[in-house]
């Protein structure tokens, strides 16, 4: 066995051939193991996403599709002429639930003023009323608050569930994203080297039916795995952020309620207005002066439909709560993936033998192994006895994924206590940094932080929950530019290790 490079040099089944091909058989196989078992990950994560999913557009379908058909019945031509209005603003509420870079609240304001000039001209069509006469309107239209309190309440209730929600269905893809780019980094030459002296050196050896000696699978795929194992700190916080914002969504921003009625906000908001529509139209009067009177004279106020057509929300609450505990369940099961890799690829997939046998494959031969198990994380691999490690030089691509958990991680805290999210910065080139030692504020703080929100007053912040390990979100939470100077950060070091 002279002519062996990988395996021992003792009497030999292999030419240098044979142990060339099952080096490149080993490594394969390897791959393709990180790969399923990434699989089984991403194939949980898509799941959570798309069932949530479909339930969240389905409310919003079902109120759209409520206030289509019951609107016509109540306002005739209050609605029909008004039609694009409440088109404009479901399809913004999507846009923005899909990730598009729009201000919610400026959408929300956006809608109520339109819908106020709108309806304001058809309830006084005796006047002539021009764009210069409708700015002046609107300048005193909070101050008059012709729609009453809904506005302000449906912003605030609507903010919070979307930005939850949104930010709640990204978590799950940017998660499933991560384990599949990190599953398809391939081997270093010497981590090649040890799997093939792991899983086939025994064949050289006339041992085929003798399995490798658990501790030392341990050492192997600990090694050829100490990046991705620097997941783990950030993959939990992930984990453990998404459950947080899961509570959110099904307890105080509770998403049935609030995306399931807004088309009967909106009828609450209308019929406001109708019934004080002389105070408001006097209020107007005396703040911008008397419109003149119109040749045209005819009244579409009095052309609308005066029965009244009750409005339901049907509850799917249940559902939510299903959902949620499901999720919840699934989270708490992936949370440990990149740390217990190592040892369910021993025992499932190289079928290792158990840590006490002294009659496995231990490297050499049939014996048993005595070197200890090395940590997890590149950092623990400088004394591996079976894998030759650089813990100097991480592996970018990790780096970057950690970066991306880091980013996301931050938006579901920020979400957590109804700060919008920007989605800018989900691009595949975003540099990544080490994994850090500190549990994030947002995420593993003890208290709900009491700082004033950024965002404008009708935002306020949530009373801490009970009964649950994360509390809340701390508002000290890194804004998004100052992660990307620390990746740009990173990425300098990383030339200078080089």
């Amino acid at each position: 066995g002279e002519h062996l490079r990988i395996c021992p040099q003792g009497y030999t089944c292999c030419t240098s051939e044979m142990e060339e091909n099952f080096a490149n058989k080993s490594r394969s196989e390897f791959e393709a193991m990180m790969k399923e078992a990434g699989r089984s990950v991403q194939t949980i994560l898509t799941a959570q996403h798309r069932s949530f999913d479909s339930y969240f557009q389905d409310l919003l379908n079902k109120s759209e599709k409520a206030l289509y058909d019951a609107f016509p019945s109540i306002y005739g031509e209050l609605y029909t002429q008004n039609m694009k209005v409440f088109k404009d603003l479901y399809s913004e509420l999507r846009r923005y639930y899909r990730g598009s870079n729009i201000n919610l609240e400026e959408a929300l304001n956006e809608f109520w003023t339109r819908l106020l000039e709108r309806l304001f001209k058809l309830m006084n069509p005796q006047y002539h009323i021009t764009d210069e006469y409708l700015d002046c309107m609107v300048k005193h239209a909070e101050q008059h608050k012709p729609f009453g309190e809904v506005p302000r309440d449906l912003k605030v209730k609507a903010t919070r569930a979307f930005i939850a929600a949104r930010s709640y269905a990204q978590g799950f893809l940017v998660g499933s994203d991560v384990v599949k780019k990190v599953s398809q980094v391939s081997l270093s030459h010497e981590c090649t080297r040890a799997i093939m002296k792991l899983m086939y050196c025994p064949h050289c050896r006339g041992m085929s039916s003798v399995k490798p000696c658990n501790n030392y699978c341990l050492n192997v795929v600990k090694g050829c795995l100490a990046n991705q194992a620097d997941l783990n700190t950030e993959w939990k916080y992930l984990m453990d952020s998404l459950a947080v914002v899961a509570d959110r969504i099904d307890g105080p921003y509770n998403v049935d309620t609030v995306i399931g009625t807004i088309h009967m906000r909106i009828a609450e908001a209308i019929s406001n207005l109708q019934e004080n529509k002389d105070s408001i139209t006097a209020k107007v009067f005396q703040g911008c002066g008397n419109p003149k009177i119109s040749t045209k004279g005819s009244s579409s106020e009095d052309k609308k439909r005066r029965g009244k057509v009750p409005l339901e929300a049907k509850s799917s609450a249940q559902a939510l709560e299903m959902l949620v505990l499901d999720a919840k369940g699934n989270l708490t099961f992936l949370k440990t993936y990149w740390v217990t890799l190592p040892g369910n690829l021993c025992s499932k997939k190289v079928m290792a033998s158990s840590a006490a046998d002294d009659k496995c494959w231990n490297g050499m031969t049939k014996g048993s192994y005595l070197p200890e198990v090395m940590g997890d994380g590149l950092a623990n691999q400088i004394n591996n006895p079976e894998v030759e490690v650089d813990i100097t030089k991480p592996d970018m691509t990790i780096r970057q994924q950690i970066m991306q958990l880091k980013i996301m991680t931050n938006r579901l805290g920020n979400a957590n206590i109804g700060n919008d999210v920007d989605f800018q910065d989900t691009s595949d080139d975003m540099s990544g940094s080490g994994s850090g030692d500190s549990c994030p504020d947002d995420v593993c703080g003890k208290r709900l932080s009491k700082s004033p929100s950024t965002r404008q007053p009708e935002t306020h912040a949530i009373p801490k929950q009970s009964g649950h390990g994360i509390n809340g979100a701390s508002s000290r939470s890194l804004p998004s530019a100052f992660l990307l100077l620390l990746s740009a950060a990173f990425i300098a070091a990383q030339h200078l290790w080089r």
